[in-house]
């Protein structure tokens, strides 16, 4: 709950908010969202399929291993939006994103009050919201900012979760209530470690029953199917497992209400006690289904039970684990077919994530799974604004003197090594691969803000405090004015900005600079004008006036003249189409070129 000391982050929360709402139709559609929400389609119809056929629709691409939790949510809630709103989809989605941004921020200042003092996690917070590379891409990625805050809120709730964790001892039950209500609770426990990660197993078990049905072999299935002989067995096995998904969705579904409905009854502190681990848990299988580095949050919450409640903490871990496993798999429908075997094979292609395109990192083009060890390093040190590094090391000196001394910070200096430099290292030293910067990886910048603001929490004269944290939020703030809307393109000083980092870093990777493109020649071109464009062509169609002739790379068509072509300075695209042709407008930032329109 907010409290009186927490106005100044309430009023801030509300300003950013509004702000965010008045320049969410500035920013266009990035490059993968259209995919991103088709494979989210795809995810909601396999509700009604899986039931009925035993089947799940598969996008057939690498998008099956995200986990659609988050996509599946906004897909749902824009189109709801949409008969209220008179806005387009895309804006509505961006819409969500932002607010989901916002709650990022506030799960943020929530964990900073637990280890600074009011004014010191204000100062993170604010420092946090202020980097224009957090800005932009929380009205533009369907992926990492979403991903970011989910695993915030897990954080949060686990942590919170077992501050004061409440008994779910049975203790003054009588016996055989007693013995009940434990021997449920562990079939409920099996069935979700057990049934649901078996399903391949199973699947396996009735395709073997089937095939030794139609050979000859006498067995429960020949007795069933009377004309096993004249069917594929492929049928039957399909038709079996159908039943078998039936019956385990309404057995457990009735299993789970009855042992809700005892514990109720029976036993109501224990009750109340379960209850209290449900957000948890389902913040932390929501987070791994969005992105599969989600469980790194629920090692951070059961290193904390550890340290506070030690072996006592187990069975609530455990249950923390079901819950978590059953939102889990209740969010990502690509698993139901084969559990275990397709959460083992989405963490190896996310491990190893087999992107095709080529990564420009200091003015050299290197595949996604080549890049060098300093690819981290160099951009963390430029991207982020330039007091983020002094406070971080600022503070970390504190902290480690701190420690020595008084045993000062310990939970922070924990927090920073479990958090960010051994995931930052593993990074690094396993080289892996990584591309469009470092977006990937957002979530496990929080401890640097937070190990940063205790430059703040040291300094006790609140004038002082105030102007420290409006000082450093100041390059923030600047940077995301003079961006607006392609904040995410940042790079500070160190890199001489935008326009040294132009033709040597990644710059508009997502291509959300066409729509202002599309803007210019909705105003300009003439009717049924044609249009080529390079690159992604439906980030220009979506805005473009109906009349215009819209074609592209990925078309066979091909237009006698065009009278504009369209091209990203990513991959160096204006330099190759039409190299010769007149340049009639540019779109730019700090002297760093975006996108450009060209007559040929």
């Amino acid at each position: 709950m907010f409290r009186l000391k927490d106005w100044p982050f309430r009023v801030f929360l509300l300003v950013i908010a509004v702000l965010g709402i008045l320049l969410v139709r500035h920013y266009g559609e990035s490059w993968d969202e259209l995919k991103f929400y088709k494979y989210a389609d795809l995810s909601v119809q396999a509700y009604s399929t899986w039931p009925t056929t035993g089947e799940v629709p598969e996008f057939g691409n690498t998008y099956d291993n995200y986990g659609p939790a988050y996509v599946m949510l906004v897909s749902l809630g824009a189109g709801a939006l949409q008969t209220i709103i008179p806005w387009g989809i895309s804006d509505l989605r961006h819409l969500l994103y932002f607010f989901t941004f916002l709650i990022g921020i506030w799960a943020f200042y929530a964990l900073a009050k637990r280890w600074l003092s009011q004014t010191a996690a204000f100062g993170a917070t604010v420092l946090f919201t202020a980097q224009p590379l957090f800005w932009g891409h929380a009205f533009i990625s369907p992926k990492d900012i979403p991903f970011l805050t989910f695993f915030l809120l897990s954080l949060l709730c686990g942590l919170r979760l077992f501050d004061h964790p409440r008994p779910l001892s049975l203790n003054g039950l009588p016996s055989r209530s007693k013995r009940t209500l434990l021997v449920l609770t562990a079939l409920w426990l099996a069935s979700v470690f057990v049934l649901f990660l078996g399903v391949g197993l199973i699947h396996s078990w009735i395709d073997s029953a089937v095939r030794a049905a139609a050979a000859g072999e006498p067995n429960l299935v020949s007795r069933i199917a009377s004309d096993i002989d004249k069917v594929e067995p492929e049928v039957y096995t399909q038709r079996y497992f159908t039943f078998f998904i039936q019956v385990r969705l309404l057995s457990f579904t009735l299993f789970s209400c009855l042992l809700v409905y005892l514990y109720y009854r029976i036993a109501p502190t224990t009750f109340q006690a379960l209850i209290s681990i449900l957000p948890a848990g389902i913040f932390l299988g929501l987070a791994t289904s969005i992105r599969i580095l989600g469980p790194l949050a629920g090692l951070l919450a059961a290193l904390y039970a550890f340290r506070k409640n030690g072996t006592k903490a187990v069975p609530i871990l455990l249950i923390y684990a079901g819950i978590a496993l059953a939102a889990m798999y209740a969010t990502w429908p690509y698993l139901w077919p084969d559990p275990a075997g397709r959460f083992v094979e989405s963490l190896q292609v996310m491990s190893q994530y087999p992107w095709p395109g080529q990564v420009l990192f200091n003015g050299v083009q290197y595949e996604s799974t080549d890049i060098p060890r300093s690819y981290l390093p160099m951009l963390l040190g430029i991207q982020l604004t330039e007091p983020v590094w002094v406070l971080f090391f600022a503070g970390l000196t504190v902290a480690i003197a701190g420690f020595v001394k008084r045993r000062e910070y310990v939970d922070l200096l924990v927090l920073t090594l479990v958090w960010f430099a051994l995931p930052l290292a593993g990074f690094i030293l396993s080289r892996t691969p990584l591309y469009d910067n470092f977006r990937q990886i957002f979530f496990i910048l929080p401890p640097v803000f937070l190990m940063a603001a205790i430059v703040f929490d040291k300094i006790k004269w609140v004038a002082l405090q105030t102007a420290l944290i409006a000082l450093v939020v100041l390059p923030g703030v600047i940077g995301i004015i003079r961006l607006h809307p392609y904040e995410y393109i940042y790079y500070n000083s160190f890199i001489g900005g935008e326009s040294g980092a132009f033709r040597r870093f990644e710059l508009d990777y997502w291509g959300t600079s066409y729509r202002e493109a599309a803007d210019w020649l909705n105003e300009t071109a003439p009717p049924d004008a044609n249009i080529w464009v390079d690159g992604p062509a439906h980030l220009l169609d979506m805005y473009l006036r109906e009349d215009l002739n819209l074609y592209s790379t990925y078309e066979a068509e091909r237009a006698e003249k065009y009278d504009y072509g369209v091209s990203t300075t990513r991959y160096d695209l204006d330099r190759i189409s039409y190299p010769d042709a007149k340049i009639v407008h540019e779109i730019e930032r700090s002297d760093a070129l975006l996108t450009v329109i060209k007559q040929p």
